[in-house]
């Protein structure tokens, strides 16, 4: 019985491991495409290098929908 629950416990940190990989590889992916395609006169990379802090919070609040739209999509 005890190795029962070890080898559930083990596939459920596995599978929430990688939905945490997929989950920040599309989190970087939307926000490099957003910097590339949408945001074409603001490079955030150089922004944040600068100390704005404006940028900042729009890149984390982005991060954080995408965030919000993967792990609802993972659930479902």
């Amino acid at each position: 019985m005890g190795s029962e629950i070890i080898v559930a416990t083990l596939f459920n940190l596995g599978t929430n491991l990688l939905y945490t990989i997929i989950a920040l590889i599309i989190g970087v992916a939307s926000l490099v495409i957003i910097d590339k395609k949408l945001l074409k006169t603001v490079d955030i990379d150089e922004e944040l290098k600068k100390g704005n802090i404006a940028v900042a919070i729009f890149a984390s609040t982005i991060l954080l929908f995408v965030a919000l739209i993967v792990s609802f999509g993972l659930k479902g």
